[in-house]
């Protein structure tokens, strides 16, 4: 097993991403240690760690050159040319491919399966808690920090609104519409409420997260 940090830096994933899942892993812990009722915090933890691997892979380099800092748009356009050669052009499937490189669980690659947009409809109607918060916590992190759902989807909308799989105005809203629903679910048996989650209330748990062993 190493250390989430040291599986960063073999697979040379961009800082700005590594510090996306360290939060969403934040917001995964800080409602998870809130529930009421019995989950695995672990396999959601860890999935939450490694759920955007590949994500470089629809990254537009020169959109953002502050994030590229300080090894340049080159170096990580080089990253990128390999992750495609290797995986592909979608980056779900590549943070799969990941995933099964490093031998995880059934569970911890479920999980990260489910960190898609495309199924938060089914992920509504299912009982599994697991799934529904690490579906929910990815959609409260911005590459700024910790923010509202919608306030993730408005900047999601501008950052890739020209990627293949982009939703229109109307898929957008309506998963919008799910994310609501799954967030109503999670914190019904939730001791904080989803305002109470923030850059300041998941900053005791970065320095954890660093140690996680996968």
């Amino acid at each position: 097993m190493k250390k989430i940090t040291e599986i960063y830096k073999e697979y040379k994933i961009m800082p700005m991403l590594v510090m996306h899942q360290m939060r969403v892993a934040g917001v995964a812990m800080q409602i998870c240690e809130s529930f009421d009722i019995e989950i695995d915090k672990e396999s959601i933890v860890k999935a939450c760690l490694l759920h955007d691997m590949g994500n470089i892979i629809k990254f537009k380099l020169d959109q953002k050159p502050e994030w590229n800092e300080p090894l340049g748009t080159k170096y990580w356009q080089g990253v990128k040319d390999d992750f495609t050669l290797k995986y592909g052009n979608d980056e779900h499937h590549a943070s799969l491919e990941i995933a099964k490189e490093l031998g995880v669980s059934t569970c911890i690659y479920d999980l990260i399966n489910c960190i898609d947009a495309s199924v938060a409809e089914k992920i509504v109607t299912e009982d599994d808690f697991h799934k529904k918060i690490c579906t929910y916590v990815d959609n409260r992190v911005s590459p700024y920090g910790v923010v509202s759902s919608e306030e993730h989807s408005l900047d999601a909308k501008k950052r890739y609104e020209d990627h293949p799989h982009a939703f229109n105005e109307e898929s957008r809203l309506y998963f919008i519409k799910n994310l609501y629903l799954i967030e109503k679910q999670i914190f019904s048996h939730c001791k904080v409420k989803p305002e109470d989650i923030n850059d300041e209330s998941i900053k005791k748990y970065l320095e954890k997260l660093q140690n996680t062993l996968i």
